[in-house]
């Protein structure tokens, strides 16, 4: 999404360091830099981020089991489940409860009971040829006495599911485990884990609604699709498993924002938010109906009075007054240390998913639900790397040479929303980039210092792709990096995913302001100076891979109320001495110990022919 500029708010120190970096950004083209980049402290000279959709830690790691010596927290460790998938001793930590609310939004509503048994998991969008069902319709492929809790999805989905029996509806675009979409936007992820440890997360996305304030409210179609699991210790997700046994994983990676696709892609890229303004870059209020209200709808329980895609996506989170802020106020001010407060007076934020403010031509974006091009508060990781001549890419599969495709994710680069680098071609060029270009630049030599690579429909997300699709993304990726041994020798490749997309994870979550943390979601580093079978628990969340890049290339924060100004977290402790505190990822790797060797990958059949039915989704909450 977004990123910032200048805002009055800074000191007049950062303001001026700002400008000058903005300026030097504007002035120079550095799309492969002319001028001497400055040396790294590591022995990494390319960074690639691949940033898969809506998994949580637990959703993928649920049964995995790390090398000899080595401990995680997961829901087989924590006794939750067991390695057959069945639940554990402790399940009970995981029953998902029933509550009330009916008069204000709140994170800790009367708890009524809880689900006997789970509500049977919906299809929402996925499309017949992929189950055989209708869609918004309970997913009879499960039982429909699920117990209240984690489930695995593949004791009744397969894993790799070539869908032959449904061929007679058509053909999917990829193989493997189709299933439901989980609900996953900001207020209602910071009610499903504000109290009772996620333990809200099936009432809250069979209430909460995403009908754009619908009266009468519009039906829910969820089930209990937000505690379903993949299980490794059966045969799941080979190759991510392969990945984490040779190289570096974490087992207390975050999220940065509550809720969806968005806002953490902007955060991945600012460390902060993109905000409403308008075309001189001042702060504005939204239309009405574009502004978040997650109070009740009177006469139902838990049903938001404004939320959904194509309405209500914004806060003014500076103001108490606004609706929910004040609940998520007073849940800050009870902790027992000071969050970060850089929500800017006047300023809407935008919380979800809207449509960058640029085409990728430098055009402005006209489409309905827009964030407007930002040109103030927002810089981002690409203006301070070409500020400082270090060369850096978006690639964006479906880029279709300049010609996006319905498998570009429209709303997933952060730069693609800064007015100082959309209207800058030179700076422009550097987003300009898509698959092809990913890896023919990987066979040459010549990939950018930083590249952030971004899978198309094949990115995993539930609803429209598996995690079968995405293994393989991966696996083409990592394999052009490592099949030229030069460029594999000095590259870390950093493989996470944006959000949980609504799925149930049990671990720790440390509040750091306003916007998040969020729950944990996968983060495996593979690099030869990666800690070969390693589980790293130190604190770290999405704005960690903006502290190691600044680390490596010896770069200040981006601004004074961005994230990446954080103290590192305390290494190996799940919870930091000192809060708030995110890592910079260094805990993950050993330079003094290199493993030069590389993983051969299995690069499964090619995705089928792009299924024209994904053209006619309208607003897929990514």
């Amino acid at each position: 999404m977004a990123r910032k500029l200048i805002h009055p708010a800074v000191t007049v120190g950062a303001a001026a360091a700002v400008t000058v970096m903005m300026t030097a950004a504007a002035a120079g083209s550095t799309p492969r830099a002319s001028q001497a980049a400055p040396p790294t402290t590591t022995p990494i000279k390319h960074v690639v981020v691949i940033i898969g959709e809506n998994h949580s830690f637990d959703n993928l790691f649920a049964t995995y089991q790390p090398p000899h010596g080595q401990k995680i927290q997961n829901l087989l460790s924590e006794g939750i489940i067991t390695a057959s998938g069945a639940p554990g001793p402790n399940f009970a930590r995981a029953r998902q409860l029933t509550a009330s609310d009916t008069k204000t939004y709140s994170l800790t509503p009367k708890i009524t009971g809880s689900y006997k048994p789970l509500p049977r998991p919906n299809t929402t969008y996925v499309p017949t040829a992929c189950d055989g069902l209708s869609g918004n319709s309970p997913d009879t492929r499960f039982p429909a006495n699920l117990p209240s809790g984690p489930y695995q999805i593949t004791k009744y989905v397969p894993y790799f599911d070539d869908h032959i029996e449904y061929s007679s509806s058509g053909q999917c675009e990829f193989y493997g485990a189709y299933v439901g979409d989980p609900i996953h936007r900001f207020y209602q992820m910071w009610q499903q884990y504000g109290s009772h440890d996620g333990r809200l997360s099936t009432w809250v996305a069979n209430t909460a609604g995403d009908d754009n304030g619908a009266n009468p409210p519009a039906p829910i179609y969820q089930g209990g699709l937000q505690t379903g699991f993949y299980n490794m210790a059966q045969g799941d997700e080979p190759i991510i498993k392969d990945l984490a046994l040779h190289y570096a994983i974490s087992d207390n990676y975050h999220q940065a924002v509550m809720g969806g696709t968005g806002a953490n892609h902007i955060a991945l890229g600012t460390g902060f938010a993109a905000s409403y303004q308008n075309s001189a870059g001042k702060a504005v209020a939204p239309p009405a109906n574009e502004i978040e209200n997650p109070n009740p709808k009177p006469g139902t329980n838990n049903n938001y009075s404004q939320d959904g895609y194509a309405g209500g996506s914004y806060s003014e989170c500076a103001n108490s007054k606004a609706p929910g802020v004040a609940v998520i106020d007073k849940y800050l001010a009870a902790l027992p240390y000071k969050t970060l407060s850089n929500c800017q007076p006047g300023r809407y934020y935008i919380l979800n998913n809207y449509n960058a403010g640029y085409n990728v031509n430098g055009t402005v974006n006209t489409a309905p639900f827009t964030v407007p091009p930002q040109k103030t508060d927002y810089v981002t990781i690409g203006n301070s790397l070409s500020a400082h001549h270090i060369s850096w890419g978006y690639f964006g599969e479906g880029y279709n040479n300049g010609n996006p495709n319905f498998s570009y994710c429209g709303i997933c680069d952060p730069m693609q929303y800064s007015a100082s680098i959309m209207t800058n071609p030179a700076l422009r060029k550097n987003v300009q980039h898509g698959l092809n270009d990913f890896v023919s630049e990987a066979a040459n030599g010549t990939l950018p210092a930083v590249s952030f690579l971004k899978p198309g429909d094949d990115d995993g997300h539930p609803g429209y792709s598996t995690m079968y699709a995405y293994e393989n993304f991966i696996a083409r990726a990592v394999t052009a990096i490592q099949d030229n041994p030069k460029l594999w020798r000095s590259t870390a490749i950093f493989i996470t995913e944006d959000e949980t997309g609504g799925y149930y994870d049990s671990g720790y979550i440390q509040p750091v302001s306003f916007f998040g943390d969020g729950p944990r979601v996968p983060m495996i580093v593979v690099s030869p100076y990666a800690r070969q079978g390693f589980v790293d628990h130190t604190y770290n969340d999405h704005v960690s891979i903006l502290k190691f890049i600044e680390a490596n290339w010896r770069l200040k924060p981006l601004t004074s109320f961005s994230e990446d100004n954080l103290p590192n977290a305390t290494p190996q402790a799940y919870v930091p001495k000192v809060r708030p505190a995110i890592g910079n990822l260094m805990t993950m790797f050993n330079f003094g110990q290199p493993h030069f060797g590389t993983l051969k990958l299995p690069v499964r059949p090619a995705p089928r022919p792009a299924a024209a039915h994904l053209a006619t989704i309208p607003f897929i909450e990514r």
